[in-house]
């Protein structure tokens, strides 16, 4: 499998405080990668560097996609090269509507006009697939949807958008144990072998289902272990404090 994205020996800022502190990643084409560390570890910072986020100062390192350095390159530019991030805490965005945002970004990101039509059509059957009202896709991004349909919101725009790298920050937080799966399965259909995940979470439900390559320990700005999947269930049984020790 060829390489998707590296992250090389990362140093970055937000507000003047130093967040990473020499964080290396590399995730392969295909590939299901799990992030998970103690609160403030960074792992959010993480995903927020590699969408480049402007709050987010990188001062020693590069970000490569496809082989391509973007470091320097805006968020938008980004996403156009297929790189997505859904965010724990979804924005609202009053005045534009779910359809008419995701009909916009499908657009952006082929350079294809679009048939109104068969957009409605696909959008209606992925939103079936999510459990979600149909007329959701006429209201407001994000306006009065509960915190479980926000989590929807952002799976169907993973959906519509297909990138290639999916970057997933806590999107089962606050989710009950009906909505994880339905979150789950909607994960589970967008993967295949050409595009990778990178998945934050706290919760090993939203997992079940996938396929998992490596998971990952962020402590204090960077990694400090990579194993599989078994490495999940060392976290659920002993908590981080151990593995925390050992670097220590």
């Amino acid at each position: 499998m060829s390489e998707l994205l590296r992250v090389e020996n990362v140093h970055a800022l937000a507000d003047d405080k130093q967040i990473l502190n020499g964080l290396n990643l590399e995730i392969k084409k295909g590939e299901t990668h799990v992030i998970m560390g103690p609160n403030g570890a960074g792992k959010s910072t993480l995903d927020s560097v590699i969408m480049g986020n402007p709050q987010y100062k990188v001062t020693e390192g590069k970000v490569f996609f496809e082989g391509e350095d973007i470091t320097a390159l805006k968020a938008d530019a980004r996403a156009r090269k297929g790189i997505f991030l859904s965010f724990q805490t979804p924005e609202e965005v009053p005045g534009v509507t779910l359809e008419d945002f995701l009909r916009v970004c499908r657009r952006n990101m082929t350079g294809q006009p679009l048939k109104v039509f068969a957009f409605r059509k696909e959008l209606k059957a992925l939103m079936d697939d999510l459990d979600m009202d149909p007329s959701y896709a006429s209201r407001y991004l994000n306006v009065g949807f509960s915190g479980g349909e926000k989590k929807k919101s952002e799976i169907l725009q993973m959906l519509v958008l297909q990138p290639k790298l999916a970057m997933l920050d806590e999107t089962d937080s606050g989710l009950d144990v009906d909505a994880v799966r339905v979150v789950s399965k909607g994960i589970k259909k967008f993967k295949n072998e050409d595009n990778s995940l990178l998945i934050i979470t706290h919760n090993a439900r939203i997992l079940e289902n996938l396929d998992i390559d490596k998971v990952h320990i962020l402590y204090n700005g960077r990694i400090i272990k990579t194993a599989g999947p078994e490495l999940i269930e060392e976290v659920n049984t002993n908590g981080f404090a151990n593995i925390i020790g050992k670097e220590d």
